[in-house]
């Protein structure tokens, strides 16, 4: 089946609310997680070209790579460690204007300046997070946190706990 990615010429606010109900779609109409995953990365990327677009599951005490778009990519993150780890640590979206000034923050790319991470949380748990970088500065504000959590939303209602790809092993 191939799909079209209707991309908005608006603001950002414009963009999400075109681009969700979209990846809303594409989510119903595939059962698999990873795929779903895969084509929600791409989505994002192609809508509003980022650097880089991707999650990462919680297994154990450890963070790793699922599907994204963008240069390669940390494929394992130990827990606590970095944006992503943080986000996991905290249980809610973290952005970070300038990557250089958070703490621990792990250069999977040089080419990042900013970036938000936004977890799905299960039953108090942390099942994955939506990691997105810019190649600019100050990049992210409340309008992308509230499209990428509504975006996240989405999979919780395709995938209520307990999922096979999403619990902890």
């Amino acid at each position: 089946m191939t799909e079209e990615l209707q991309v908005s010429e608006g603001d950002r606010a414009s963009k999400y609310e075109v681009l969700i109900p979209q990846v809303q779609a594409l989510l119903s109409g595939e059962p698999d997680l990873i795929a779903n995953l895969a084509n929600m990365a791409a989505a994002i990327h192609q809508t509003f070209g980022f650097l880089w677009v991707g999650f990462y599951r919680n297994i154990g005490e450890q963070l790793v790579l699922g599907p994204f778009q963008g240069p390669i990519a940390c494929s394992r993150i130990r827990a606590g460690e970095g944006v992503c780890g943080a986000c996991v640590a905290r249980g809610q979206t973290i952005i970070v204007p300038d990557v250089e000034k958070f703490p621990g923050h792990i250069a999977c790319s040089s080419s990042s300046r900013s970036e938000i991470v936004v977890p799905l949380i299960q039953h108090g748990e942390v099942k994955l997070v939506l990691d997105v970088d810019s190649d600019q500065p100050d990049d992210f504000d409340a309008v992308d946190q509230a499209g990428l959590e509504k975006l996240v939303a989405l999979l919780d209602e395709r995938y209520p706990a307990p999922h096979p790809l999403l619990r902890a092993v």
